[in-house]
């Protein structure tokens, strides 16, 4: 097992902020796990107030990433995976899933928040066969990422590129696709891209209005036609742009019976 630089722990505590909230600990907050502060909570709350189904678009996410690395690992025979903005190691964490299918998979975990610099350690523990790394770093550094993922990753064999929301906090438009765009073309033909992304609703635009206004990293929705837009020129893996839960669901898939407001898809790389 490969596990890349030494992670700066200490880097890390201190440059958590713990006055203001962070997307990934309301988002843990949400999944029910205990790296949040007050901030994160209160903003949480509120936003919950206005959207109550929010903790379960934090739980379809999950479970969507479990099923999109097990059919990509599987049936799509991918075993190299870059999943940028990882977020605070919780279940159904890429590597693990990755690794139950393919032990010798490798993956490169790539975030900004110092809170999961401090936690990295946790997803750096993978299988003998296999390798994992992490890079703190920003999805709108994307040379930056690309030249250290090529430690671990062969960029000359299929990889799959996973953002799971994470889009949603690069709010301008030309600065996601210029992002994103470049990581995509870095890839060799036969890679995929696998997006989980907030969409726009009424309930949904509150909650973000909400959101920018408690002084935390602003996030933006966008609409099913603007996320679309990432996968221009690739091929959509059945069945295309849905509602996380509705994305390949398995027997035991929670929430098949509702709409979330959390949509997946993938595309593949010709």
């Amino acid at each position: 097992m490969g596990e890349g630089p030494e992670i700066d722990r200490a880097a890390g505590l201190a440059r958590i902020d713990t006055s203001v909230p962070h997307p990934a600990r309301v988002w843990d907050y949400w999944l029910g796990g205990k790296d949040n502060y007050a901030p994160d909570r209160e903003v949480g709350d509120q936003i919950v107030k206005v959207m109550p189904d929010l903790p379960v678009n934090a739980r379809a996410e999950r479970e969507f990433i479990g099923r999109a690395v097990r059919h990509l690992a599987g049936e799509c025979g991918v075993d190299q995976f870059l999943d940028v903005g990882t977020g605070i190691p919780t279940e159904s964490n890429t590597h693990g899933v990755a690794q139950s299918v393919n032990p010798a998979a490798k993956i490169v975990y790539v975030d900004n928040d110092p809170i999961v610099l401090v936690h990295a350690r946790a997803l750096l523990v993978g299988t003998e066969q296999g390798e994992t790394d992490y890079i703190d770093a920003d999805l709108r550094e994307p040379e930056h990422i690309l030249r250290e993922a090529a430690r671990t990753l062969d960029f000359s064999r299929p990889i799959a590129l996973m953002l799971m929301g994470v889009l949603e906090f690069v709010p301008d438009a030309d600065q996601a696709h210029a992002a994103v765009g470049t990581l995509v073309k870095a890839l060799p033909p036969g890679s995929y891209l696998a997006i989980a992304h907030s969409l726009r609703s009424p309930s949904m635009e509150e909650a973000a209005a909400r959101w920018n206004a408690s002084g935390a990293t602003p996030l933006a929705l966008r609409t099913e036609a603007e996320l679309l837009a990432f996968f221009d020129g690739m091929e959509l893996v059945e069945p295309g742009l849905v509602s996380l839960p509705k994305w390949r669901p398995e027997p035991d898939t929670s929430f098949t019976d509702r709409e979330v407001f959390q949509y997946g898809v993938v595309g593949r790389k010709p």
